[in-house]
């Protein structure tokens, strides 16, 4: 209580209180311990115990091929697949949603001029990257949702009002807006809190570093710009002219071709090696070795790296169907939930609307194997003619919706009832 309340005898109790909760952010937002991004970018991130080693971060681990090609190869794969609404009855049964918004936004155009595939990449690339990823989805006053729009990853904090979360960004119009999870799209990956995203990079940052140090010291020694000798010369020069002209000599004479690497130097001169030595070469033989380790860390196979030697065309379809199951499951379950979480109200989804991508796109056999397996599907019996003709995508025909009988079933269905032969 102030003095001033002391003296016009007012109570503690009697006093306005606020009636808006208190919005924090949910992590510090800046410095060592949580750095925003801006800062991880130039520096600052993860940090090894090896002070040596480059600080790791999305955007800078990015800069390394393999962990380019993986994010690349996962979000490439998510996005060019369909991505499916289906509603589950209560009886198990799923049926295809067409007529949802949701299902043109996130095949066709997610937001004016925007292809969804576009916006689709981007999450699924900022998400692997960075381990969270940002959208906004706005809806009318019907409760339809109008567009899904990819804001950018570093502009967009996270606030905090006790269980409930804001976000603050700037959408595709240049609008500044803060706006409750409800209406965001909010993609994270090994959320210890739930909602706190990590960066795999970050979290193997020891073995990530080593690799983009390993990287540095192949790119330097490749540009020639490393330091490779040292020479020593007597200091008896009566000049700097004289110094300038001897230094120039010995230096033509180490390039000089015609000197088949002996070079003619004075007695007092010496020369000492700097070229790299067997450890570090060892070291940048090494770099094979970090492209499987990132390339275990996102769950993909080598073969899709073009790392050939772990595989040829003859299992190249088992690998397909391996990197579906170890891969695009994995990464495209938390795409799945946490867009369902964003997109579909929460009615919805508890009358069983969810998220599905088709992956069958990715496993194509060859027209003779899908043309053995329908012939096999329709004489089954399993399938009618008409359906195995609509997976092809051709017309039904007439008499197409008849289940023909297996080969050991055969009867005339024409034959008069009782006649025997």
């Amino acid at each position: 209580m102030s003095f001033l309340d002391r003296v016009l005898g007012r109570r503690q109790s009697e006093l306005a209180q606020k009636l808006e909760p208190q919005i924090s952010a949910s992590a510090p937002v800046s410095g060592v311990t949580s750095p925003q991004s801006w800062l991880n970018n130039i520096g600052f991130g993860s940090q090894s115990n090896v002070k040596t080693l480059p600080r790791v971060t999305g955007v800078i681990a990015q800069k390394h091929a393999t962990v380019f090609s993986c994010c690349n190869v996962i979000a490439g794969d998510l996005s060019k697949v369909p991505l499916k609404l289906y509603q589950r009855d209560s009886k198990g049964h799923e049926e295809r949603v067409r007529d949802h918004p949701a299902s043109y936004l996130l095949n066709v155009e997610s937001s004016p001029g925007v292809p969804a595939i576009v916006s689709r990449y981007a999450l699924a690339y900022a998400f692997c990257l960075r381990g969270r990823a940002y959208a906004y989805g706005p809806r009318d006053g019907a409760g339809e949702l109008t567009l899904i729009d990819v804001v950018r990853q570093d502009g967009c904090t996270e606030l905090r009002a006790g269980r409930s979360r804001f976000y603050e960004f700037e959408d595709g119009a240049g609008v500044y807006r803060r706006v409750p999870s409800r209406v965001m799209v909010h993609l994270r990956y090994m959320a210890e809190d739930g909602w706190t995203g990590r960066s795999p990079l970050e979290i193997a940052g020891e073995s990530v570093g080593l690799a983009l140090a390993g990287q540095e010291a192949a790119a330097r020694t490749a540009s020639g710009i490393t330091t490779r000798a040292f020479l020593k010369m007597e200091d008896t020069f009566d000049s700097d002219e004289d110094y300038t002209r001897n230094a120039k000599r010995i230096r033509n004479a180490l390039s000089d071709p015609d000197a088949n690497g002996i070079p003619i130097i004075g007695s007092d001169d010496d020369i000492k090696s700097l070229d790299i030595s067997a450890a570090d070469q060892q070291l940048l033989q090494s770099r094979k070795f970090d492209r499987e380790m990132i390339a275990g860390i996102y769950r993909v196979p080598p073969s899709k790296l073009q790392m050939l030697e772990y595989g040829v065309k003859a299992n190249g379809e088992q690998q397909s169907i391996d990197y579906k199951a170890d891969c695009l499951l994995h990464w495209g379950g938390f795409v799945e939930a946490q867009l369902m979480l964003g997109i579909l109200t929460e009615e919805e989804r508890r009358n069983g609307l969810f998220f599905k991508h088709d992956f069958n796109a990715l496993l194509q056999s060859t027209t003779k194997e899908r043309y053995e397996a329908l012939s096999k599907a329709t004489g089954g019996p399993f399938m009618v003619p008409n359906e195995a003709r609509k997976i092809e995508g051709l017309e039904p025909v007439e008499g197409g919706e008849k289940l023909n009988p297996a080969p050991n079933m055969t009867r005339d269905d024409e034959k008069p009832e009782g006649k025997k032969e």
